[in-house]
């Protein structure tokens, strides 16, 4: 990407704004008048870059519920005022998102909301608090993101050591039902804060419960080769395998396993790149089937959920964790904003700090931030079956039940 292209210029706002704008024959707001009363919110994520694919179906996510509220009238108590979505590119490094949230400042964000990665959130969060921004945070797994008292950040989905306690809970239930098959784990990582962060967890937790880990083994990012470490796994013969990854490698991993015909008794993911991914399932479905994931998921039981699902798929997108994460994270944001009244960044920052948001897509309780953590967020095991996700754990949002040792795949 050119210096020029990177500029948070005039133009890239107008291009950002929110859908629900008059706009003219020109393509420009025929009432720029209003653009005075609209909401400026940063949307901040890694749209270009190894993380490309999950930046941009993020941004999917949180244009969707911008255009849904402000065809809805915007924020009614604040006249009705449009939310204006400031389009920001991270370029999947930390640096550049926190030069992103520099810009963003500079043209007068209320709030910012990604960016996805933990690495990048660790930079951009400190970069907002620096000014005051309120952050909502997507993903962003690592528990650093929240334990730094950044008054200004708050994390919707789960931390990582929830999501891993939740993660092996569900295991050992899962493991101990079949008559305890597993024993020994192997874990294939990626590099960067959310690989290695998740590798160090399940290394101090997993012995705990009776699980002896062979081998960690960490890759770069992007890898695009995987044959040397799926030749590792086929020598050390691991009952459990568990790759932390993001979604490019994580799938060319699985089709390693697969045509090497490497069928452990389960490929068990913690927030796996790709194995709660409608895209996975669809493109590669053999590599895909009976892959466990404990991960962000919508509840299958809400209406709302499923029409969201089928409008995004009218789009031609997949239905992917980034996209309803960050939709909750805009109709969050927007609660707060009806909450505050106005758009001035320590009232926006009170109003989330005292959320009891709960019209949400996720199978959460309602939002009640602790230290800028939600601890209403909840993560699901999921199974690839008959070439679909189900939920299998817990059994309150059970869609499907668990597949478990793998059986033989083919193809």
């Amino acid at each position: 990407m050119t210096k020029k292209s990177n500029r948070l210029s005039r133009r890239h706002v107008l291009a950002g704004a929110a859908a629900g704008a008059a706009v003219s024959s020109f393509g420009f707001p025929a009432v720029l008048r209003a653009q005075a009363a609209s909401i400026k919110v940063g949307i901040l994520h890694p749209v270009t870059g190894p993380l490309s694919y999950s930046g941009t179906q993020s941004r999917v996510g949180a244009q969707m519920a911008i255009e849904e509220i402000n065809a809805a009238g915007g924020i009614k108590s604040m006249g009705g005022a449009k939310i204006e979505a400031l389009l920001a590119d991270a370029q999947s490094r930390p640096d550049v998102g926190a030069a992103e949230v520099e810009k963003l400042n500079e043209a007068g964000v209320a709030a910012i909301i990604g960016p996805y990665a933990s690495g990048i959130a660790l930079a951009t969060t400190q970069a907002a608090a620096r000014h005051g921004i309120p952050h909502i945070v997507d993903v962003a797994v690592v528990d650093q993101v929240v334990t730094r008292g950044l008054t200004n950040t708050f994390r919707f989905g789960p931390g990582l050591k929830k999501t891993v306690d939740t993660a092996i809970e569900n295991l050992i239930k899962i493991n101990d039902g079949a008559g305890k098959p597993a024993r020994t784990v192997m874990i294939v990582h990626e590099e960067s804060a959310f690989g290695s962060g998740m590798a160090t967890t399940l290394n101090s937790e997993l012995p705990k419960h009776g699980f002896e880990i062979l081998e960690t083994i960490k890759h770069a990012n992007p890898t695009r080769d995987f044959s040397n470490i799926a030749l590792r796994v086929q020598a050390r013969k691991p009952d459990l395998l568990i790759p932390a990854n993001y979604y490019n490698e994580y799938v060319l991993f699985a089709r390693a396993l697969q045509q090497q015909r490497i069928v452990p008794k389960a490929i068990y993911s913690i927030l796996g790149g790709g194995a709660s991914s409608y895209k996975f399932v669809k493109e590669f479905p053999q590599a895909a089937s009976y892959v466990m994931d404990c991960n962000h998921w919508f509840d299958p039981r809400k209406a709302a959920a499923l029409v969201l699902k089928e409008k995004t798929e009218k789009r031609d997108l997949f239905y992917t964790y980034e996209v309803f994460m960050n939709y909750s994270c805009v109709y969050l944001l927007a609660d707060a904003l009806e909450r505050a009244g106005r758009a001035d960044r320590a009232a926006i920052i009170a109003a989330l700090a005292s959320s009891t948001f709960d019209k949400h897509v996720m199978p959460y309780g309602p939002t009640r931030f602790v230290n800028g953590q939600n601890e209403g967020a909840q993560p699901v095991t999921t199974q690839v079956l008959d070439k679909d996700i189900k939920v299998i754990y817990p059994l309150a949002f059970a869609s499907g039940n668990a597949v478990y040792p793998m059986p033989e795949r083919r193809g």
